[in-house]
């Protein structure tokens, strides 16, 4: 099977089709560009989705990435960069081991197709003079011999008539022997001729047209080839990734199956656990009984003769509306003493372990400073020892006001880790209630820290304040506390159903007293009688405050 033997005439139709193979390449070719233009805009958008999702550096969504469910998430998008990346070497590897290898085919392909097709007209130009070679001496010839036997006929005509002179008979015969001399030679000359174009007609069609053709075929051959390979490449270049994306996708499967809801719970509990105890049951008060009730020195040394129950401290439990503590707007204290006992525990631990880093990382600073000022005394001539004293000195007493500082935070974890035990009288002192038998529980009580109603938690910085307090109280000890005084009117724009402890609820268009202002959390206190009082949102209310009332805006 040769295109030389077979295809021999159709020299036209194998140059189109030689073409048409050259454009199915670079057809092909164009395919894989667009391929890995592809696969790179698809790496690109898979980063920036991963890019998107990864929480932000010192913000609230990295503390967020302590849950194993988040962690698993933080993974999956890790993985995907690397999922991505996977695609870019795609990219990569198609375009430099297909488009840019059959980019550099395609040329060498022209040319050598070029130079086939321009030996295959050379051939045919060279055959087409012969043949008009050819032509022209059968031509010449046909017209000497009929030349010669119109001269041999015109001499004969001559000889056969008896006026003509011999002179006339001899000059015919003379021009007849002419004529069929010239027609001899042409006989020769195209006989050559002839001879000659057959020898090149047959070297045409039986070895130079072969030969191109064969070449040309080989060529074609080639490329078919060439494109297979190809696409042998772009399927592999598919399957080298495989493992790799399999590993992410295996990477991100073990990433969920680590996921731990127990722990996630464990860890709710530890971010938001504030170490108090709930409040006790409140007990009993009896006013049946007469009391009489007097205002004297002996209140208080009777009140604990006679074993009363209970005493009241900060006046009714309605003013502890701790459900509504509200968050201090202020400057966060040094010693964390705003917070819940274990929120503050654990920012005190995070406060002394970041302080043993920065000590051992000014240590690590000392000691290399030493090392180096051992070796400039030992060889003076790589630098002065006197040089190191001042940083030597400066470490030192940053080291130093190090651990004052973590001796600072140690002792005020150590006094948090030794109260949080004694929860009971904390959640006494959260309903509002003491025992007046038992005079030590107040002292302790009087030490802890104490919830207010703007969520801060305050410590009794002397006794004398805890006996102001007691003394107070026990004037009339189940009195209610004063009220506090109205700062002015409001009036509600929409209707409020207060379900929850510490609200109240209001009607649309009905006119309270306000007797605290919304401190920034967006509730305000408000009353409608002496025996209803509680908190509305800010933002259902029209206030109309007094700027001459003198309402206190904090009570105990």
């Amino acid at each position: 099977m040769s295109w030389g033997t077979e295809l021999w005439d159709q020299f036209d139709n194998l140059e189109k089709h030689t073409q048409w193979g050259i454009d199915i390449l670079e057809k092909y070719i164009k395919f894989v560009k667009e391929r890995t233009e592809i696969e790179l805009s698809y790496a690109k958008q898979l980063r920036n989705l991963a890019k998107k999702y990864q929480p932000k550096k010192n913000s609230k969504e990295e503390e967020e990435y302590r849950y194993t469910a988040c962690k698993a998430f933080l993974s999956t998008l890790n993985e995907m960069n690397d999922y991505a990346g996977q695609h870019e070497v795609i990219s990569e590897n198609m375009t430099s081991n297909i488009t840019v290898e059959l980019a550099r085919y395609v040329q060498e392909l022209k040319q050598e197709r070029k130079s086939y097709f321009h030996d295959g007209r050379k051939a045919q130009q060279h055959i087409e003079i012969c043949w008009k070679q050819l032509e022209s001496s059968k031509r010449r010839f046909e017209r000497d011999c009929k030349e010669a036997d119109r001269a041999q006929q015109y001499f004969e005509k001559m000889d056969a008539d008896i006026n003509v002179t011999k002179a006339d008979v001899e000059k015919a015969r003379q021009q007849a022997q002419a004529r069929h001399q010239m027609a001899e030679d042409s006989k020769a000359d195209y006989s050559s001729i002839l001879q000659k174009f057959n020898h090149e007609q047959h070297e045409y069609y039986h070895t130079h047209i072969p030969n191109i053709f064969q070449k040309i075929q080989e060529m074609e051959e080639r490329r078919i080839v060439r494109i297979g390979e190809s696409m042998k490449t772009y399927a592999e270049v598919d399957r080298q990734v495989i493992p790799i994306i399999g590993k992410c996708l295996d990477e991100i499967v073990k990433a969920a199956e680590s996921i731990d809801q127990k722990n996630d719970s464990q860890l709710v509990i530890e971010a938001y656990k504030s170490g108090f105890e709930p409040p006790g049951d409140i007990e009993f008060e009896d006013y049946t009984q007469p009391m009489k009730r007097t205002v004297s020195d002996n209140s208080l040394s009777n009140s604990r003769g006679e074993g009363k129950p209970e005493l009241k401290f900060g006046g009714k439990s309605k003013g502890k509306l701790w459900p509504f503590i509200k968050k201090n707007k202020g400057a966060t204290p040094e010693d964390f003493s705003n917070l819940p006992p274990e929120q503050r525990r654990k920012k005190l631990q995070q406060k002394v372990d970041e302080l043993n880093k920065e000590i051992q990382k000014e240590m690590d600073q000392r000691d290399a400073i030493t090392k180096m000022k051992d070796v400039y005394l030992k060889n003076p001539q790589m630098g002065d020892p006197a040089s190191l004293d001042h940083k030597l000195t400066e470490v030192s007493q940053n080291i130093e006001k190090l651990r004052l500082e973590a001796q600072k935070f140690e002792a005020w974890l150590a006094e948090v880790e030794g109260r949080l035990p004694a929860r009971s009288e904390q959640a006494r002192r959260q309903s509002g209630m003491f025992d007046a038998q038992n005079p030590a529980t107040v002292n302790n009580c009087a030490q802890d820290r104490e919830s207010s109603p703007d969520g801060s938690y305050t410590e009794d910085q002397s006794q004398e304040g805890e006996v102001k307090v007691l003394a107070t109280d026990f004037d009339d000890e189940f009195d209610e506390e004063e009220p506090l005084p109205a700062i002015g009117t409001c009036k509600a724009l929409y209707t409020f159903e207060g379900q929850n402890e510490g609200t109240i609820s209001v009607v649309e268009g009905e006119t309270l007293y306000v007797i605290e202002e919304d401190k920034g959390d967006g509730w305000t206190r408000i009353r409608r009688n002496e025996d209803e009082e509680g908190y509305v949102p800010t933002s259902y209310v029209e206030v109309y405050l007094d700027k001459n009332a003198k309402g206190a805006k904090t009570y105990i």
